[in-house]
């Protein structure tokens, strides 16, 4: 009879109770051995309680998990242990879940702080605490506790990978405690999501791994940028890569093999902010690593979802680049580190010998030092840094052949800087970029023609059967392009008013504002004085369309106009939350007049401006109580006198900046949008 705690198995047998009692004869033998057997299943029973069944997908409150512990799901897709590493001669030990799939790690307990692998348990508790302990710790590693002891919980694996904490109700119902999902590490896999949870303000990224010795969180993180609903790698901090905008079911700036078996779905709510994929193929488990020179890769490592390891910050935003304010003067583009087997001594060498920098540290901080020329790791497990300083490449030997030192060298498109000041290249630069522009600006021309001519032929030559409607913009055409796509095409009245400055101010809003809810616009046009908007077209018209309408209002019944309802809400709250009009922003930098329409050239006054934007602010305090009655509010726009209460932030203003809080203001508001960029109005609505 076999009685299993997971890796390991006591055996009693009637054999054994012979070993014991040699001069027993056989029927006491066999007396003996049923009473050993209850013995030891009392003994099992008391002194196993803790431990977990093996058939069990679930940790039950009073049950304990230890290093010899296995759970599997119940498909055993995932696996949950406690995996050891080792890493500069010691043993590091993790709560680990680890996917049938490549045996690919999909999620790290306690990656911030390793444990004893002799003595590490992971344990529910009656009052729902779930926590990992070892003596290796001060005090245990907290999972979850709740503000209130709760009875009735069990921690399963799901059959997704999700290890979740539930508190079961007496009529069968589960709500959900804590859920690993919320704390992805390196790996993202199917229904994982990335973003914020606006009810709890929590956020979930990815974080690359910084050597391959054990989870510690390196450089790079993978994020839901809600704003502009796409993916972004940031290193340290800084904008390195975006994945460009959702269309079709594909992000701009993947590769089509590293998304072809996928589903995305992006939720954006009152409650959240959200992105996560499913494969279309459930025999596949597709799963997304990222890894600390940046790279994003998918199935390990059979292809690239992102390369951020090539974004240098410069002007072009191939593959997903992103620009970036602070590029060394010293460095231009072209410029690249190539791994190399070098021969050098160690002459004009310097060194950084903090062991919680890295790779892309090291890159950073050569990239950023003019007199760098290559760096290399320090310590066998990537930590460390040595910077190479050589005046030419008389200094060193590059030699593929014969081992030498692997050191990331700056190389210029395969030539190796000769000079501290690249001279000879800088020449060889200008000239290409010299002739470059000439041949841009005449293709520029033709260009806009091309453009001009897809817009008449898209609209009919403006016919009216293709007129939609009249603003007071001017008149508003359904246009179908060269590619198939519909669209609504506003035209400047040549007779209005309105003119570049407006132009201008409703293409730098537009394009500002990307929300699932509000119309995309997706491109311009300015030829003469001509000047034209692109918007994705909305083939079931306006709302008013069908609600004053007798006939087709019949169509609205409730369920679908609660929904529209709500939709409009949503439209609404991102319009207050992530719009330019930073109205606060603009009180508080006493540049409140910018809020004024440029239709009134400063024709106004000016404290009536200012008392009307104070009073304004007032009316949208949090708290009820703060806000004045209609009474006062007709009695501070009579009177002369100041008003005495100031306004605080509104009460969505901290919300907006929760899950990008280390963001400067720049950050929040740069970069690229569907179609057109913030950067490309400036430059358009010079021309």
């Amino acid at each position: 009879t076999h009685y299993l705690n997971l890796r390991h198995s006591i055996t009693v047998s009637p054999s054994s109770c012979r070993l014991v009692f040699p001069y027993l004869k056989h029927p006491m033998r066999l007396i003996l051995h049923k009473l050993l057997l209850a013995f030891m299943h009392l003994w099992f029973c008391f002194s196993s309680s803790t431990h977990v069944d093996a058939a069990d997908d679930s940790l039950k409150p009073g049950d304990t998990f230890n290093t010899s512990s296995e759970l599997y799901s119940k498909s055993r897709k995932y696996l949950l242990y406690f995996n050891s590493v080792t890493s500069g001669g010691e043993i590091l030990t993790y709560l680990t879940i680890q996917s049938e799939y490549e045996a690919a790690i999909v999620w790290e307990g306690n990656k911030e702080q390793s444990v004893d692998y002799n003595d590490a348990v992971l344990s529910l508790n009656f009052s729902g605490v779930l926590k990992i302990e070892s003596s290796s710790v001060n005090k245990p590693i907290i999972l979850y506790s709740p503000p209130q002891p709760i009875n009735n919980t069990v921690a399963t694996l799901l059959d997704t990978g999700n290890f979740v904490l539930q508190h079961l109700h007496s009529n069968g119902t589960n709500t959900l405690l804590w859920q690993s999902f919320d704390y992805p590490f390196a790996t993202l896999i199917p229904t994982m999501k990335l973003g914020v949870n606006h009810k709890t303000g929590h956020r979930s990224l990815l974080s690359s791994q910084k050597n391959e010795d054990g989870p510690t969180p390196g450089g790079f993180s993978l994020e839901w940028e809600p704003r502009g609903q796409e993916l972004m790698i940031r290193r340290r901090g800084k904008v390195c890569w975006k994945s460009g905008k959702l269309r079709n079911n594909r992000f701009e700036h993947i590769p089509e093999d590293a998304q072809a078996v996928l589903k995305y779905s992006i939720v954006s709510n009152l409650d959240e902010d959200t992105f996560s994929f499913t494969s279309t193929n459930e025999n596949i488990t597709h799963i997304w690593s990222l890894s600390d020179t940046g790279r994003l890769y998918y199935n390990d490592k059979q292809g690239y979802v992102a390369r951020a390891d090539l974004c240098y910050g410069y002007n072009n935003t191939e593959g997903g680049c992103q620009r970036w304010q602070d590029i060394p003067k010293c460095r231009i583009p072209g410029d690249v580190f190539t791994k190399k087997s070098i021969h050098s001594n160690d002459e004009n060498v310097t060194y950084e010998t903090k062991e919680n920098i890295n790779h892309s540290d090291c890159e950073a901080a050569c990239w950023g030092d003019c007199n760098c020329n290559g760096f290399a790791e320090l310590y066998t497990d990537g930590t460390g840094c040595r910077f190479f300083q050589w005046n030419s490449s008389k200094d060193y030997i590059v030699d593929a052949t014969v081992s030498g030192q692997d050191i990331y060298l700056l190389e210029n498109k395969g030539n190796i800087i000769d000079h501290p000041h690249g001279t000879k290249r800088w020449i060889w630069i200008s000239t290409v970029i010299a002739t470059t522009l000439l041949i841009l600006c005449a293709s520029i021309l033709c260009l806009a023609v091309k453009k001009r001519k897809h817009v008449l032929q898209a609209t009919n030559e403006f016919s009216s059967e293709n007129k939609l409607g009249q603003g007071g913009f001017g008149p508003v055409y359904k246009g179908t392009l060269p590619t198939g796509e519909e669209v609504a095409i506003k035209r400047l009245a040549r007779s209005s008013a309105q003119g570049i400055v407006e132009f201008k101010n409703e293409l730098t809003l537009i394009c500002e504002l990307q929300h699932m809810n509000l119309v995309q616009l997706l491109g311009c046009c300015i030829h003469d004085e001509e000047k034209i908007l692109i918007y994705e077209y909305m083939p079931n018209k306006s709302l008013d369309f069908h609600l004053f309408d007798s006939t087709r209002s019949k169509l609205l019944h409730w369920n679908k106009r609660f929904n529209i309802i709500k939709w409009i809400s949503q439209g609404l709250l991102y319009l207050h939350k992530y719009s330019r009009l930073k109205v606060w922003e603009l009180w508080k930098d006493d540049k409140y007049f910018e809020l004024m329409d440029p239709s009134l050239n400063e024709v106004f006054d000016h404290e009536e401006v200012q008392r009307c934007i104070h009073i304004g602010l007032l009316c949208v305090e949090h708290y009820a109580n703060d806000r004045p009655t209609m009474s006062d509010i007709i009695l501070m726009l009579t009177s002369k006198s100041s008003i005495v209460s100031l306004p605080q932030k509104p009460a969505f203003y901290v919300q907006r900046y929760m899950y990008d809080e280390n963001l400067s203001s720049l950050e929040l508001y740069t970069g690229s949008t569907v179609g057109i960029t913030s950067s490309t109005v400036e430059m358009t609505a010079s021309t």
